[in-house]
């Protein structure tokens, strides 16, 4: 089930593809856009990435930071961020933790065990 408006969003600490830190303490009482993909480079992830990038200002304008979150390395975050030239940090959840208390991350998916493709403001 995913959360609800309204519902508190559950924290958590991680770091981007550049090793900064990011805590969603670090945010309260703003708004933001979480996106959670499945994995860099691939057709469907790669497009969604770049339709938000491709949106951005619309998102900077309103003054609401953008992150991507998935799992893989900081490195292929890296290359996948250059190579799109994304202009927001990507998040990294390796062991799909924070996707599971954002309650993207499924069971049940098309490929069997997965990351869902889901965005929280």
């Amino acid at each position: 089930m995913m959360l609800q408006v309204g519902d508190k969003a559950p924290k958590f600490e991680t770091v981007d593809e550049s090793g900064n830190t990011f805590r969603l303490n670090d945010h309260l009482g703003t708004k933001l856009v979480l996106y959670f993909y499945p994995k860099d480079e691939t057709p469907g992830c790669t497009a969604e990435a770049c339709s938000i990038r491709d949106n951005y200002q619309t998102f900077q304008e309103a003054g609401i930071p953008v992150y991507g979150i998935s799992g893989g390395s900081t490195e292929s975050h890296q290359r996948f961020k250059e190579k799109y030239d994304l202009p927001f940090p990507l998040l990294m959840d390796e062991d799909n933790e924070i996707a599971k208390l954002y309650h993207g991350y499924s069971k049940l998916s098309v490929i069997g065990l997965g990351v869902k493709r889901i965005t929280y403001l």
